[in-house]
């Protein structure tokens, strides 16, 4: 167990390795990273000696810390190492890139990398996104912090531990925090699609394609439009599918609008019938027209229906409807007679009918929200 207590990547990066005879082997390049049994392992050190690189597996490593390591290997025997896109490297792959932090809904850069010894292994605990891991880089953290002392501002630790990173894209080009789709559902549409925005293009529709429906649906909307066509440009129709269905029809139609013609109406096809019904008659609209603008979905019941039975069926057709604020009123022949609010609705006795109602609730001292009309 060569490595006892902890070090950060930065410590031992261009560090000299020796032998058992004090012979320097060459200056550490890079380190090899393997999924280990709670946290990932090193797995071996990659050292440069005159442009040659040489793989030194950890078990061959006798001392490792930041003022010195040594192998029990020797110059005659040493591993040569050719770099490959199967192995996973902290300085090539991890150090400087970008990582999607969920918790504050933002894109921030991995500084450092902290090591710890476990159980005879060395394992990645954490990344360093603060500025003590920029100062480390530049052996200025100890004279970052003495100076900041000074005018009594702390030098924070900004530490996020390693259990919570995985690949955000298969050829680990960046990184994010995983999350559950219970809590990756609470991040406001807005700050997924920030996020969405700060990574390159790849990562963006990476990072869209790991939502669950409804969170893809909500922030969809978010997105620039070029970023919404080449989201849904590279993914399959089935889930472009259903993911259009689960918006409202009015933005279902804009983001629709913007696609090629074929794929708008493959897209149309694999939805249900009664929802790609609403969408299509949006589209035979300018977007920027009065119909363009209008949302098929809408809940209207019968005057003589009383209170209680309106608040119970909303409670239910509701659920099916993305935003809703009024509920419409119809009388014989189905003619909208009216329109409540549901402020209005909620606040009227329950056990009373619509049309002793309306009375109150559409008379001139209701709410200036609250308009009527006479039936023609």
């Amino acid at each position: 167990m060569p490595l006892v207590g902890e070090i950060f990547l930065s410590e031992i990066l261009k560090k000299p390795v020796f032998d058992q005879k004090g012979e320097d082997l060459g200056s550490i390049k890079d380190i090899v990273v393997v999924k280990g049994i709670t946290l990932p392992d090193l797995e071996s050190v990659i050292i440069e000696k005159k442009k040659t690189l040489y793989r030194l597996d950890y078990e061959t490593l006798t001392v490792f810390n930041r003022r010195i390591i040594t192998t029990n290997l020797t110059k005659d025997n040493l591993p040569r190492y050719e770099l490959c896109d199967e192995d996973l490297l902290a300085v090539r792959d991890i150090l400087d890139k970008q990582i999607v932090d969920i918790n504050g809904a933002k894109v921030v850069r991995v500084n450092d990398i902290k090591i710890e010894g476990y159980k005879g292994q060395a394992v990645f605990v954490g990344i360093d996104i603060g500025m003590r891991g920029i100062l480390r880089r530049f052996g200025m953290e100890k004279k970052g912090e003495n100076f900041l002392r000074l005018f009594r501002i702390p030098l924070p630790f900004n530490l996020i531990r390693w259990d919570y990173l995985q690949p955000l894209s298969p050829r680990l080009t960046s990184i994010s925090l995983t999350m559950s789709q219970q809590m990756l559902s609470k991040v406001h549409p807005a700050d997924l699609a920030d996020i969405i925005h700060s990574v390159s293009r790849e990562e963006g529709a990476s990072f869209f394609c790991r939502l669950d429906v409804e969170s893809a649906a909500e922030t969809l909307p978010e997105l620039q439009p070029e970023t919404q066509l080449e989201i849904l440009s590279g993914m399959d129709t089935e889930k472009a599918a259903d993911i259009i269905e689960e918006m409202s029809p009015d933005d279902a139609a804009d983001i629709l609008n913007d696609l090629p013609a074929t794929q708008a109406q493959e897209i149309l096809g694999t939805i249900e019938p009664e929802d790609a019904d609403n969408i299509a008659e949006l589209l035979c609209h300018e977007e920027d027209t009065a119909g363009g603008l209008m949302n098929t979905e809408y809940l209207i019941y019968p005057e003589d229906t009383t209170i209680a039975a309106t608040i119970e069926k909303f409670r239910e057709d509701a659920k099916d409807i993305d935003t809703i604020y009024h509920i419409y009123v119809c009388g014989e022949n189905e003619r909208m007679v009216g329109v409540i609010t549901l402020k209005d609705l909620f606040l009227n006795d329950p056990n009373s009918n619509w049309a002793p109602s309306w009375r109150q609730i559409l008379s001139p001292s209701a709410p200036k929200t609250t308009r009527t009309w006479s039936p023609p």
